[in-house]
């Protein structure tokens, strides 16, 4: 009895899994997936941000994958290859950002995860920008790396500024 149920606990977590999965995260089943946990793939974010307070923006750069795109908070250019991602923290790292997670939504797949949400990033000149983000991440040669980076301000805050 313990075995049946066992077993029918297993198909019922794998179906919820290919269900809850992203269509590009399903892979077969004889696919090896790196075990990752919402606590791990949330960490992830903290491993960033922590990349962030460091200034340097190589280090930050280290988070992406090699063929990751960065849809950037304040730049009107998509980055696509590693040179862009860091010029664009060149630039942004000026400016001493330090993010907080308001909200979030974690899905997870085989060697994909997702991280969605809302969140705060304050600057050393006292300002703060409230956007929009989503994070990717990729299992790639034993490690969690940013494939999609896709981050933008609310759009109350500029539909409010911008109203006459």
């Amino acid at each position: 009895m313990n075995v049946l149920r066992t077993v029918s606990l297993a198909a019922a977590t794998s179906a919820v899994l290919a269900v809850s999965a992203p269509a590009f995260a399903q892979q077969p089943a004889s696919a090896s997936c790196a075990p990752a946990s919402e606590q791990q793939i949330a960490a992830l974010f903290d491993r960033w941000n922590e990349s962030l307070r460091t200034l340097d923006p190589d280090k930050v750069l280290a988070n992406y994958a090699g063929d990751g795109v960065l849809l950037p908070t304040v730049s009107n250019q998509p980055r696509a290859t590693p040179a862009e991602i860091r010029d664009y923290f060149v630039k942004f790292l000026k400016g001493a950002p330090q993010g907080k997670i308001d909200h979030r939504i974690i899905r997870i797949g085989c060697n994909v995860a997702q991280d969605v949400g809302t969140y705060t990033f304050k600057f050393k000149d006292g300002k703060s920008v409230h956007a929009r983000y989503t994070y990717v991440y990729e299992w790639q040669n034993g490690q969690w790396l940013i494939a999609h980076h896709h981050s933008s301000a609310m759009p109350e805050v500029v539909a409010a500024a911008s109203a006459p």
